[in-house]
């Protein structure tokens, strides 16, 4: 099976680096950006299976950057985890059942609760 390809959008350092380790050591191949607009360049040249993307942002929040990616059909059908702390764990639930094609999750998050959403919006995804 081929490695999929995750996008992460992190403008935090370590948190960044800690999503690449774990992701990495679960057989994905990660690229990663700090900000929207490298976020967006990289989405269009990369052609992620997925984006994990944080909620703010140096240069524009979250929401922006997807509406951009939504935009374009190059990368409209690539799904999105927002992974924010901007959220309660309550909020990211009820977020979770009102989002077509996305998933929400509270930082910390919880890394097992992390890979259930990505195979399931992977699994969603193909074809």
């Amino acid at each position: 099976m081929d490695r999929k390809k995750i996008l992460i959008v992190e403008d935090d350092m370590d948190a960044q680096l800690m999503l690449e380790k774990g992701l990495t050591a679960e057989g994905y191949s990660v690229i990663t950006a700090y900000n929207g607009n490298k976020a967006l360049f990289l989405a269009k040249s990369n052609r992620p299976d997925l984006i994990i993307l944080d909620k703010v942002l140096g240069d524009m929040d979250g929401e922006e950057v997807v509406a951009k990616l939504k935009h374009d059909s190059k990368t409209k059908d690539i799904p999105i985890i927002f992974l924010s702390a901007l959220f309660s764990k309550t909020e990211a639930l009820k977020k979770n059942t009102t989002s077509v094609g996305n998933a929400v999750l509270a930082k910390p998050y919880d890394m097992e609760q992390l890979l259930v959403a990505i195979e399931k919006l992977l699994w969603e995804n193909i074809g």
